[in-house]
């Protein structure tokens, strides 16, 4: 039984896309993975339910996944194999699932067990009050100097609006004068009023953006940073992005990290429940 949730009187309307691939180089069969006796996806679904999405839909191209997840109740969009990202994946479930150009489709992916529901709900709040973008995602603030000159952690500068100007692995903005030997004999961050923000991968698109995307031709940027939100912002199109409500800890790459969710998960000893904000 395929199970849905009601969303809150006068919040956003918005659908929530998982897209899970089975193949992974540091952790095969990911989405699979026991978290607490519970498949890894499982624990990403039910954080989708918990943010009060018209409807939740699983993009997967691997029969296995398709298999447990309907097995735990969710609706599975079975894809083609070939998509060289999420992105082009959910385009496809878009045109299958016949969604409306002017939808919200929130890209949760299927690696964050931890993602806050209250911030996916945020993004797609972001980008129904933001009429002029196509795109909405978040940010938190960087406060450690060492994140700053991490090329892992990808900073945003957002303008006048909340609008992305840049994203990039490199320290931006740079200070002139605090950064000047490279950031060498600094142990903090200057305290001038510039603001460092960390991009944090969550997405909400406007259906008609998704279907565009795969269209688009990468653009230099996004070669040189390898930074796939960058092709959108080279083709003009707008990105809203909103200082996150409540950060999401690191998504899970490596057996490691593996490791450190079920752990703290053992720690809190804490299950959302479908239908539960936050």
């Amino acid at each position: 039984m395929k199970r849905s949730i009601r969303v809150r009187e006068g919040g956003p309307r918005f659908r929530v896309a998982i897209p899970a691939r089975y193949a992974s180089t540091r952790l095969p069969g990911k989405p699979l993975r026991l978290l607490a006796g519970q498949p890894l996806l499982q624990h990403v679904y039910r954080r989708a339910l918990a943010s009060g999405a018209l409807e939740v839909v699983i993009a997967t191209d691997d029969s296995r996944i398709r298999e447990v997840a309907e097995g735990f109740g969710a609706a599975v969009c079975m894809t083609a194999p070939e998509h060289p990202s999420g992105t082009d994946r959910l385009a496809e479930v878009a045109d299958r699932r016949g969604w409306p150009d002017d939808d919200i489709i929130v890209n949760l992916q299927g690696d964050e067990p931890q993602m806050p529901a209250v911030l996916v709900r945020q993004v797609a709040a972001a980008l129904e009050a933001r009429p002029e973008a196509g795109i909405a995602t978040a940010c938190t603030r960087i406060r450690r100097l060492e994140e700053v000159f991490d090329p892992n952690v990808v900073k945003v500068v957002r303008d006048a609006l909340d609008d992305a100007s840049y994203f990039s692995r490199a320290p931006i903005p740079w200070h002139r004068e605090a950064f000047a030997s490279g950031g060498s004999g600094l142990t903090e961050l200057p305290d001038d009023g510039a603001v460092y923000y960390r991009h944090i991968g969550i997405y909400a698109y406007r259906a008609a953006v998704l279907r565009r995307y795969p269209r688009l031709v990468p653009a230099p940027t996004e070669r040189a940073e390898s930074l796939e939100q960058l092709r959108a912002l080279w083709h003009g199109i707008r990105i809203h992005v909103v200082e996150a409500a409540e950060a999401p800890p690191p998504g899970i790459d490596t057996e490691a990290d593996l490791a450190r969710v079920v752990a703290e998960l053992e720690r809190s000893e804490q299950q959302v429940e479908p239908g539960q904000f936050g």
